[in-house]
């Protein structure tokens, strides 16, 4: 099955591997993508191992480092993207058309005048409307991108201490540079991610020029337009800023670190261990699929390419065993999502998290421990109910390895990983920051791999290379995520929108913490739909959480909550990356499901590969519904506590003990222990309903 699903994953989406680029690209686009490639994941890892410094005593700003990185980054989105279809208004160019025929019409009004240099950017912008889509200007439009993002980012990092001295005085090269650099970073981010949030980072920017004729506290600070374009383009808190930072510095040595690992054969290894402790059980295959799910997360927060190495081969042994080809899917898609919660990597969000807090990712680690293990435990009981409803048994599986026979093949494997959990929760002995600590894991692997290998197999050095360049595309959604999100902080930090926005929150929950965290939740919910994770968490860390710190949350958990809820985008349409990858998998085994759907218009929608999607996206949320009620009934409890220390948490053997610790606390004011206890309760009540309905139905309980 090995072949089915072609491709490799990045944090949200899947894209073509490097032998599709290749068969689908020209000689030039492959070697240019592969130079910017190396060139991406070289300056970073220098950074991070301080060679310049260490080595040749040459010193840089980090904003310098950072705006190269975005400049290369900018190239590869628009030099190696996906083909897009020719159309005769290119809907970037159309955009940009309008905000600068805004600008000149607001300069006009409130001036009197309009800038010539105003005129001149909007007969480029009218040109990239007219012929930046048409087939046969296309490809000429990306390599000018491709080559201005080149030279102006690397313009930017040559005077940037200049330009930062000038930053208040609004030069007139500052607000050209950073026009232009933000409607690069808009454009390739629509291109990559769609417009879901590069509408709402417009809608902001529209929001404060309108929000002066708005009462009360829907006003924000009036901001004129050259400074809010120069305060993002070329200040610390916009486009070049510390969610940036993250994304370069700390994401992509993770991301290096899967990359080999899925590489070297450790998402087999993982499967492995899933399959010969699981398979032998009742629903072993779905219990295959939860654990190996669980596994996997540990080195690789992105639900995608958990579904793509975990997924391609449980759902087609889900089928087998008697799960229909959607319930299989939406089991493999669920256990995938909850890879982002899984330390000791966890999904993109979780590094801006850190950031956020101005605490180490190993405190977001045990944070988010035992929520982690709550969902797939709560999953693992879902899965075990559904199989012995439907009478499904033990996996059925050809020459399955025993547990002892892949620990012995495998165990090289094992090694960085605890390396990098202690480096993780022990950084002042091992001295390493997490991104170091990433990389330093990563050399321990190849060179295990390359000595042990798997399987009898053996990677070679410049399949290693390979794998480690690849890194560079598949950054690309994170690195531009954090771009565009830094405009979008920018946009609120200089206006007073998050300020705006907390007070809003505050009334509208009437100060009251339980209908705000309901009110956050269906906000994060909402944004799920039209956006993916790290966006997600994102705009809700910046819009949502300040309001529940104000009523006395801790910031740790405040945070924490708004992740849980974000990360159900994966699973919640129209975006839901890993249902659509698990769908995929799934339909190639079993023709669209023609046998299950009988209506008429289902059956044209599943020719066409929809109905498939739909319905792996409702079983999805079916059956994400118990393990993310769970954790966020718990997080609720725990919040509303406020002074529940997760540290203390986490070192307590079990839930038992954390039960009678709530009620006989002595050291918290009763209603926080209650509070604590009922959210306890609440988790247990869950499993309790399942297991009693397991008893009462008799599909459920005659099937052992």
């Amino acid at each position: 099955m090995s072949g089915v699903v072609h491709g490799t994953a990045t944090e949200e989406r899947i894209i073509a591997d490097a032998a599709e680029l290749a068969a689908a690209s020209s000689r030039t686009t492959v070697i240019s993508t592969n130079v910017l490639q190396a060139a991406l994941i070289a300056v970073v890892v220098m950074w991070v191992l301080d060679v310049p410094r260490q080595v040749f005593n040459i010193s840089f700003y980090t904003e310098q480092l950072l705006t190269v990185c975005l400049g290369l980054t900018l190239a590869l989105a628009f030099i190696a993207g996906e083909k897009r279809k020719p159309t005769a208004v290119d809907p970037g160019g159309a955009t940009a058309s309008i905000f600068v025929v805004a600008y000149l019409v607001f300069s006009y009004v409130k001036a009197g005048e309009v800038s010539p240099w105003a005129v001149a950017g909007l007969g480029l912008t009218l040109a990239w409307t007219l012929v930046g889509n048409r087939a046969f200007a296309a490809r000429s439009v990306d390599w000018i991108a491709a080559c201005t993002s080149l030279i102006l980012c690397g313009y930017i990092a040559v005077r940037y201490e200049p330009l930062t001295y000038e930053i208040a005085l609004l030069p007139r090269e500052g607000i050209i540079g950073s026009a232009i650099l933000i409607a690069l970073v808009l454009e390739a981010s629509r291109r990559v991610s769609g417009w879901g949030f590069v509408g709402i980072i417009l809608a902001m920017a529209v929001y404060i020029y309108i929000s002066p004729y708005l009462p009360g506290d829907f006003q924000t600070r009036y901001v004129s337009p050259e400074r809010l374009v120069v305060y993002n383009g070329l200040d610390v808190n916009g486009i070049i800023s510390a969610i940036l930072a993250v994304a370069v510095l700390i994401v992509i040595p993770f991301t290096i670190l899967g990359q080999v690992l899925a590489r070297t054969g450790g998402a087999d290894f993982f499967s492995d261990i899933a399959m010969s402790a699981m398979g032998r059980f009742r629903g072993g295959a779905a219990k295959i699929a939860v654990v190996g799910s669980a596994l996997f997360g540990m080195i690789s927060g992105s639900a995608v390419s958990n579904v793509l190495a975990v997924g391609i081969v449980t759902i087609p042994t889900m089928i087998k065993s008697g799960f229909t080809p959607y319930r299989a899917a939406a089991i493999e898609s669920v256990g995938s999502t909850g890879g982002q919660l899984m330390p000791p990597v966890m999904g993109a969000a979780a590094f801006i998290m850190a950031e956020f807090l101005q605490v180490s990712y190993g405190a977001v680690c045990v944070a988010a421990a035992i929520p982690a293990v709550l969902y797939y435990a709560c999953l693992f009981v879902h899965v075990d109910l559904e199989a012995a409803k439907h009478k499904i048994g033990s996996a059925e599986i050809k020459d399955a390895p025993a547990l002892a026979q892949v620990l012995k093949s495998g165990w090289h494997f094992l090694l960085p990983l605890i390396f990098l959990v202690l480096a993780l929760i022990y950084p002042e002995i091992f001295r390493l920051t997490p991104e170091k600590a990433a990389i330093v894991a990563t050399a321990l692997l190849m060179v295990l791999t390359l000595i042990f290998g798997y399987r009898g197999k053996r990677p070679t050095v410049l399949g290693l290379l390979m794998a480690v360049i690849e890194t560079g595309r598949i950054s690309l959604d994170i690195i531009l995520i954090g771009a565009a999100a830094g405009i979008m902080v920018g946009i609120m930090s200089i206006s007073g929108l998050a300020f705006s926005m907390t007070i809003q929150l505050l009334a509208l929950s009437g100060d009251n913490v339980f209908l705000l965290l309901l009110l956050i939740a269906v906000l994060a919910f909402v944004l799920g739909i039209g956006l993916p994770t790290v966006s997600v968490y994102i705009l809700t860390a910046t819009l949502l959480a300040p309001a529940l710190v104000k009523l006395g949350v801790t910031p740790m958990a405040a945070h924490m909550f708004v992740m849980y809820n974000g990360m159900l985008s994966m699973i919640t349409p129209p975006v839901a990356f890993a249902a659509y990858a698990a769908a995929n998998i799934a339909r190639t085994t079993r023709a669209c499901m023609l046998d299950v759907l009988n209506s008429e218009y289902i059956r044209t929608a599943a020719a066409k590969g929809l109905a498939s999607r739909v319905v792996v996206l409702k079983h999805a949320l079916r059956n994400a519904l118990i393990p993310v009620v769970t954790v966020v009934g718990l997080q609720i409890g725990i919040l509303l506590g406020g002074t529940v220390v997760v540290e203390e948490v986490f070192t307590l053997p079990g839930i038992g003990r954390l039960v009678l610790w709530s009620i006989y606390q002595r050291d918290y004011p009763l209603t926080q222990s209650t509070i604590l206890f009922i959210a306890v309760l609440f988790m247990t009540i869950n499993l309790a309903v399942d297991l009693l309905y397991s008893y009462l139905d008799p599909r459920i309980r005659y099937s052992r």
